[in-house]
């Protein structure tokens, strides 16, 4: 299986948010409730332009078709596209103080469990590395943190991803040093 990594586009766009609703909705059944589920789509879960326009959001290709995609960035995000987001640029973060954090990965589901998301977070964590940073975080969904901690990241807090509808995911915050 030959998985290529490219950076985002805007005009991946459409297909992202497609990948994003068939991720979400089908590897997180297990581990949230249709309810929950929903809200985050709603509220939550999407694109983040940012990533694309600072050129650290990638999408994986398996034969043409996106199998996969994810991001780091040097934002003070943690998580959450467009939607949950305030208009305009996070804040940078410094690299000598802060960590980067991995954002916004989603396999599509005949994809999972077969080498898609470790590609791109090895290339994420190459990259913020590069970019000068020590040390990475992120905010990992149920489904995720296998993945997460199969590869070296430490849960340092549990936490609820919040909706304005009432709901919340639980999910954990998780780091890694890029020594």
């Amino acid at each position: 299986m030959n998985i290529k990594l490219r950076p985002a586009t805007t005009e991946d766009i459409p297909a992202l948010e497609e990948l994003i609703r068939a991720s979400v909705s089908a590897l997180s059944a297990d581990h949230y409730t249709a309810e929950q589920i929903k809200s985050a789509l709603s509220h939550v879960f999407g694109v983040d332009t940012q990533l694309i326009t600072d050129g650290t959001y990638f999408v994986a290709e398996i034969d043409g078709e996106i199998a996969g995609s994810g991001g780091w960035s040097k934002r003070s995000t943690l998580f959450g596209g467009d939607q949950s987001k305030p208009a305009g640029p996070d804040s940078l973060l410094d690299p000598n103080t802060e960590a980067a954090r991995i954002r916004a990965f989603y396999v599509n589901p005949s994809w999972s469990r077969r080498g898609v998301g470790s590609k791109i977070l090895t290339a994420c964590e190459d990259a913020a590395r590069a970019a000068g940073f020590s040390r990475i975080e992120l905010a990992a969904t149920l489904p995720g943190e296998p993945l997460y901690a199969a590869r070296g990241y430490e849960k340092v807090e549990a936490m609820k991803l919040e909706t304005p509808d009432g709901e919340s995911l639980p999910a954990f915050r998780m780091t890694k040093s890029l020594k």
